[in-house]
């Protein structure tokens, strides 16, 4: 709920950025991209450390802190919980350290629905720094009104794309 609450209140104060790539009574994709001065290595070692980056507002227990990636096959971005409770929000299923990491889940209140999710993040050498694209595509039995779902999961992951890249050009 804590989650939902928060979604709710980015989607109030933050104008809509990125891109809905496309959005259907089945599902959507979103796409996110950016350029940095980090290096490619830099923007990984960040990338796999979620708790250094990701809003503690868009987490379930109100502190990046508590989040963790295992960035290999089989591994898990998941998050402890008080009174020790955990969530998985997604499962690793490909990863080329330093250029690609895949997952499977959804986040957020879409974990309520029937529906999955692929997040692709890619990092390429651009120049002296990175190229770094995100996409997620969900799709599923959605009961709800999906094509007004895409734009707020893409301006919440815009501004996460934002927070990575301030993490990997900070000292």
């Amino acid at each position: 709920m804590r989650f939902a609450l928060s979604l709710l209140a980015l989607l109030a104060a933050a104008p809509a950025h990125a891109e809905v790539m496309a959005s259907a009574p089945g599902g959507f994709a979103v796409k996110e991209s950016f350029q940095t001065a980090a290096a490619p290595a830099t923007v990984w070692a960040i990338l796999v450390v979620p708790s250094r980056w990701w809003d503690s507002e868009h987490t379930w227990s109100g502190s990046a802190a508590n989040l963790t990636l295992e960035p290999k096959a089989g591994g898990c971005w998941c998050e402890t919980l008080p009174d020790g409770g955990s969530a998985q929000h997604m499962a690793i299923d490909f990863v080329e350290p330093g250029k690609t990491l895949r997952m499977r889940g959804t986040l957020g209140p879409l974990g309520s629905l029937a529906v999955t999710g692929v997040m692709g993040i890619s990092i390429a050498p651009d120049g002296a720094g990175s190229s770094v694209t995100l996409t997620y595509l969900v799709g599923g039995y959605i009961p709800v009104d999906i094509q007004s779902i895409a734009p707020s999961v893409d301006t919440v992951l815009a501004a996460q794309m934002a927070r990575l890249k301030a993490a990997a050009e900070s000292p």
